[in-house]
């Protein structure tokens, strides 16, 4: 029998299907297991490269096999999807990500640990409770305005809503409860909001290169872990360019017969971490004037000559570089370092 050098698993919920081929690519087995069977049946298999793609649970898996003594490799599923033969069935699928696995190029995930993914979960939950509080404050504006009341904007003012009430006692009383209700509502994701931020922060405290994240210019607790959770093991992106691009923010490129022609930024990857270092370079570029470093004079030469959205997305794609550069490189944040040598 061949020896199998790398497998293939379509992930599912409740059942996997595996695809092994040896060193000539030719199929060694194919099976179909349940969750529970898994991890069992490829305990018996000698130590070669597991692929999977980077999808629900995936991470959890890649750190399973690494204990059992696989090389577990995860791609991201876009790069998988060229590599299908005939219709799509899930064997198919498990043969093309041994194929896309065997390709020289491949560019793979790294797995997450643990704390990464915590990290992760704690983001997307902090996502959903200001998406719902953003939700609660756009009912209250709209149901106040269908009675000809007008809120400023901002989340202050719904905080003073029996005040704002008490001065139209001519509302009807259901809505003036539905209103109460509301603002609990908004209230108490308020509070969640603000628990799951602590909790970040605590996070942040304990890990040493996010910390050395925060000295850079504009970047908060949210963005810095964010960017903590992508970058990983900076290592596995072979230069800042190649994680800014990443990120999506370089330009989008469509070029023929020798002649380039880019367009606007991309937009591939993380759009979350992509949207907080835009709003981060923005809040930069609002006190760029008091800045007198290398970072302030660029920004403000580039705003002589670009508008301002598109020196928010250059500076967004220099903090991701910076980021890169002191995880990879395990330093610190120098915010000119010609003239700290003078």
């Amino acid at each position: 029998m061949s020896i199998v050098t790398l497998i293939g698993i379509d992930l599912g919920k409740h059942s996997f299907h595996l695809h092994a081929q040896d060193a000539a690519g030719r199929m060694v087995f194919r099976k179909k297991l349940t969750r529970s069977q898994l991890l069992g049946q490829l305990a018996n298999v000698p130590a070669c490269t597991v692929v999977m793609e980077a999808c629900a649970g995936a991470h959890w898996i890649a750190r399973q096999l690494a204990a059992l003594g696989h090389t577990a490799k995860l791609i991201s599923p876009q790069f998988v999807k060229p590599f299908v033969q005939g219709n799509k069935n899930d064997f198919n699928d498990a043969q093309a990500i041994c194929e896309a696995a065997s390709r020289p190029s491949m560019r793979f995930v790294t797995p997450r640990n643990e704390a990464q993914q915590t990290l992760s979960a704690l983001h997307r939950v902090r996502e959903g409770l200001v998406r719902q509080r953003t939700a609660a404050t756009n009912q209250i504006h709209a149901f106040l305005l269908e009675f000809g009341i007008s809120l400023p904007k901002g989340l202050a003012v719904i905080k003073r809503l029996p005040a704002v009430l008490a001065l139209h006692p001519d509302l009807p009383v259901r809505l003036v409860a539905l209103l109460e209700r509301l603002r609990a509502h908004f209230t108490y994701l308020d509070e969640q909001v603000a628990e799951v931020e602590r909790e970040l922060a605590q996070q942040l405290k304990e890990d040493e290169s996010s910390q050395r994240l925060l000295e850079i210019p504009g970047i908060g607790p949210i963005t810095a872990s964010a960017l903590s959770i992508e970058l990983g093991d900076a290592r596995q992106f072979g230069s800042s360019r190649q994680f800014a691009a990443s990120l999506g923010l370089v330009p989008r490129q469509y070029s023929t017969g020798g002649k380039p022609t880019l367009l606007g930024i991309s937009k591939r990857g993380d759009k979350n971490l992509r949207r907080l270092l835009v709003q981060c370079a923005r809040v930069l570029m609002q006190r760029i004037d008091k800045r007198e470093d290398s970072l302030g004079r660029w920004v403000r030469d580039l705003l002589t000559r670009r508008h301002s959205n598109v020196v928010a997305c250059a500076l967004a794609n220099k903090l991701a570089r910076i980021a890169w550069a002191i995880l990879a490189k395990g330093t610190h944040y120098q915010s000119d370092p010609a003239a700290s040598a003078a």
